[in-house]
């Protein structure tokens, strides 16, 4: 099925609306109800994503099944430590999926971003490796600022810490992307296309 590209601040306001939602949530209440808006705004923000652009990515999915399993345990047992370790466990998800793709020669950026890249395999290695470490990096920090921080400290770094880090990681690294760039109508382009580092 062909998916239409979302407006960037569509694609924006389904990303950061779950997060104001729980910063908001946790401001007026407390984490459990937080946690509970946050769960809705999750499924609410997929709902919107499939309305409009008919497609969801990957990373939004897999994100959102994990927010909806620990936000659970958290509620059930009424434990803040599951909510609080669930980014830790997304960030060390994607940190496996990406090192662990390169083991066997793929790269899995461009499925994990919903977007297409055209790079050389060197390109692909790279720009590979640093997400996974960039990725591995956060599920320390997370793990760091819960077990040190307040709860409110922690939802502010939540909402306003991981988000800018993210922005500015990513922006760091458009000039590799430039760097290692292929034009797509070449054979060695379609095979950049797909993700393959084996060669290069």
């Amino acid at each position: 099925m062909d998916k239409t590209q979302p407006h960037p601040m569509f694609k924006l306001a389904t990303e950061l609306g779950p997060l104001l939602v729980f910063f908001v949530a946790n401001a007026k209440f407390n984490l459990f109800v937080a946690t509970g808006a946050f769960m809705v705004a999750i499924v609410a923000a997929m709902i919107a994503s499939y309305v409009v652009v008919r497609h969801i990515p990957i990373m939004a999915i897999v994100t959102a099944v994990i927010v909806l399993v620990f936000g659970t345990l958290t509620l059930v047992l009424h434990d803040e430590t599951f909510i609080k370790v669930k980014p830790t466990i997304i960030y060390a998800l994607f940190a496996a999926i990406l090192g662990g793709g390169l083991l066997f020669g793929r790269s899995f950026i461009a499925i994990l971003f919903d977007q297409v890249f055209n790079l050389t395999p060197k390109g692909w290695r790279v720009l590979t490796m640093r997400w996974a470490l960039f990725f591995f990096a956060m599920a320390i920090l997370n793990e760091f600022v819960w077990r040190t921080q307040s709860t409110d400290f922690w939802v502010n770094f939540k909402v306003f810490g991981v988000t800018p880090l993210t922005m500015v990681f990513a922006i760091a690294q458009m000039p590799l992307v430039k760097r290692y760039h292929l034009e797509p109508a070449t054979l060695e382009a379609s095979e950049a296309e797909a993700g393959d580092v084996s060669k290069g």
